[in-house]
């Protein structure tokens, strides 16, 4: 394949706080599947990744650890690392912030930037967050608390150096208006503009003197370099940047990044902060900036106070590791939050990989096997149902490849499990089993099996940067390679009288949901318990994560819309006419609800708040225009509305007076 030049791909930095659970590991999947598609496409990829390793809290952390900050962040940055190796992450370099050559750089740059007046010394007096590390003024704060966390703030006064931020605002605005592909989605673009770049910026600062744990300030040792400063800097250090003019070959090579691929609550640090460092330093910005949503658990936020923190080690022990990669890519929406739990892996996991695709791959062999020893060749007997099959196959990777440029990869998936599915579809009309009892139909059903392994093949050659291991074992099971994506637009290139394996193998067994509701109790109670053990400090901690939950929440500010998009949305009261328990889940009921005249099925996540008994005969507010959707394969044609509370408690949205089924909720 051509080469089509270079694509630079990082992720944000992992802060090494302590271990990293399910949420924060689906950026970097999300990253790795995207490095691996665009090697595919014949790029010259560069993807870094790394580890956040400085700032006051860590300093804390350490503290609380008895044992010193560069040995605390030794420890927790190998468990980031290591978490990365098990996910089969093909990162091409793991930067961490203390390492020698970046801290030089951030020393060098701070120095530049101070020298031509974009840094100046002056004190900052205000309301300080330690979680956050960042300075409001009471103006910014959120009911008395930090706007970004929720947590307590604290008045501070300390010496300290300012970014002139107002300086490059215009620039900035411009950059961003002539650019409207830099941020993404766009209602991050929007976000960043109204509420922060219109309104004005005032000076940042990028210097601390209350604590050491941090890049020192060479010509003024009482400070160490703030935390955004010195992380956000890692994406040109990584690859050679010099701020006296010494840069790598490898530098000059891959900057300005592709994409920045980072969570959407650091969105404004990389797409104000970064740029206008960048501009300062007179480097090209970066390509763009891509603000994923969050996975959360039962659409809340994680919690080992709840018992609801689910760590990727534990899911790849009992899933295996591309079925956690499948879930974590396919169920992550573009823009809105997805949603984590053990149940929903293992249901996505039985529909799709066993039956889907692991029952089609495992059929097809055995077939192959039973009627023919294994030998696949292609007796050119075509009949009707072949031509669409190869129409969908062949068709496949330009519909992949087209969802990929625009970082949807829930939907590429989706476009790849088509093949799947069309090759299930083809067994159901070509029958094969019925054509091995006529000796005349020999040449067909080769052929008909010929372009199962085809298909199969197709598909497992666009699936690989997604799931990779899972790709490569189907190949060895065909006795075949996976192509270049040049070749996937070709039906016919398996070779024909080529042998599969004589012992297919199980690429996914189903698994047994009660086995699967086991283990997670398991795990649940340890964690409880393991909470319960560390004592008061822990606890007061888990009481600070549950404020900062509840304040999250609360306050999170979601992308404006207009009136008439709000007036798209119908909402009206429903009576709930029966209700029982949707029998393959613990979470989910099934209600009858009449709305006026009609009576629309709706599927709710409140099974452990309420019963089937309890639901029956109450007036609800129902979302009605919510687009039909499957639940655990049950239809759901609306939306009854909840209140949830820090502890995760729901409440149904009722009306404060008897209104009758169907009234307009206003």
């Amino acid at each position: 394949m051509d080469n089509k030049g270079k694509y630079y791909l990082t992720t944000a930095i992992a802060y090494t706080s302590g271990k990293p659970h399910i949420g924060n590991n689906y950026e970097i999947v999300l990253a790795d599947s995207i490095a691996r598609f665009k090697r595919k496409e014949g790029y010259e990829v560069f993807f870094q990744t790394g580890t956040d390793e400085h700032g006051q809290k860590i300093e804390l952390k350490a503290q609380e650890a008895g044992t010193t900050p560069k040995e605390f962040v030794d420890r927790v940055a190998g468990i980031i690392q290591g978490m990365c190796d098990l996910l089969n992450i093909s990162y091409d370099k793991f930067i961490r912030t203390t390492d020698d050559y970046h801290e030089t750089q951030v020393q060098k740059i701070f120095k530049r930037l101070y020298k031509q007046g974009d840094i100046y010394k002056g004190a900052y007096e205000g309301m300080y967050c330690t979680p956050c590390e960042s300075f409001w003024t009471e103006s910014q704060l959120v009911d008395g608390k930090c706007p970004d966390c929720g947590r307590e703030v604290k008045p501070a006064k300390e010496e300290t150096y300012f970014f002139r931020m107002s300086k490059y605002a215009d620039r900035l605005i411009q950059h961003i208006n002539e650019h409207p592909e830099f941020i993404q989605p766009v209602a991050r673009k929007n976000e960043m503009m109204n509420n922060f770049l219109i309104p004005g910026l005032q000076d940042l600062c990028v210097s601390r003197t209350s604590f050491k744990w941090g890049v020192p300030v060479d010509f003024d040792p009482d400070h160490v370099v703030y935390v955004w400063l010195d992380a956000l800097t890692n994406y040109i250090t990584g690859i050679g940047y010099d701020a006296e003019g010494g840069s790598t070959e490898q530098y000059k090579k891959f900057w300005p990044a592709d994409l920045h691929l980072i969570g959407k609550d650091i969105i404004r640090f990389h797409t104000i902060y970064w740029p206008i460092f960048l501009m300062a330093l007179g480097e090209p910005l970066p390509k763009q900036v891509f603000g994923h949503p969050w996975l959360m658990m039962n659409s809340g936020k994680m919690s080992k106070s709840r018992g609801n923190v689910i760590y990727v080690d534990d899911l790849v022990d009992f899933f295996g590791v591309d079925a956690v990669r499948y879930y974590m890519l396919h169920e992550m929406p573009f823009e809105n939050d997805g949603n984590a739990t053990w149940e929903l892996i293992a249901e996505r996991t039985n529909s799709d990989l066993a039956n889907t695709l692991g029952n089609l791959v495992n059929r097809t062999i055995s077939m192959s096997n039973k009627y023919f020893g294994g030998v696949v060749a292609c007796k050119g007997a075509e009949e009707g149902p072949d031509q669409d099959l190869k129409a969908v196959a062949a068709g496949a990777c330009k519909k992949v490849t087209e969802k990929m440029a625009q970082l949807r990869v829930a939907d590429a998936l989706t476009e790849i499990f088509a093949v799947f599915k069309r090759c299930n579809k083809y067994i159901d009309e070509t029958e094969p089993w019925i054509l091995a009892k006529d000796e005349a139909k020999a040449d067909r059903l080769s052929t008909v099996l010929y372009n199962l392994v085809e298909g199969i093949c197709i598909g497992a050659s666009l699936l690989q940067p997604f799931m990779p291991g899972t790709a490569e074992r189907i190949a060895a099971q065909l006795n075949t390679g996976l192509r270049e994506f040049d070749e996937l637009d070709r039906f016919g290139l398996y070779e024909s009288g080529s042998k599969v394996t004589d012992r297919p193998e199980i690429l996914f067994a189903r698994l047994d949901m009660k086995e699967v509701e086991k283990r997670d109790e398991e795990l649940t109670a340890a964690m409880l318990a393991a909470v319960s053990a560390e004592g008061e400090a822990a606890s007061a901690e888990e009481a600070a994560d549950k404020k900062e939950e509840a304040q999250v929440i609360d306050v999170e500010a979601k992308p404006e819309i207009t009136f008439e998009e709000f007036g798209k949305l119908q909402f009206q009261v429903g009576e709930i006419l029966s209700c029982e328990a949707v029998p393959k889940s613990r979470k989910l009921l099934c209600s009858q609800v009449k709305i006026g005249s009609q009576v629309k099925q709706i599927v709710s996540g409140i099974r452990p708040h309420y019963s089937p008994e309890e639901m029956a005969g109450k007036k609800v507010v129902v979302l009605v225009n919510l687009k039909p959707a499957r639940l655990a394969g049950v239809l759901s044609e609306g939306m009854i509305l909840c209140a949830e509370d820090a502890e995760g408690n729901l409440a149904l949205v009722v009306p404060e007076k008897e209104m009758p089924a169907g009234a307009e909720v206003m």
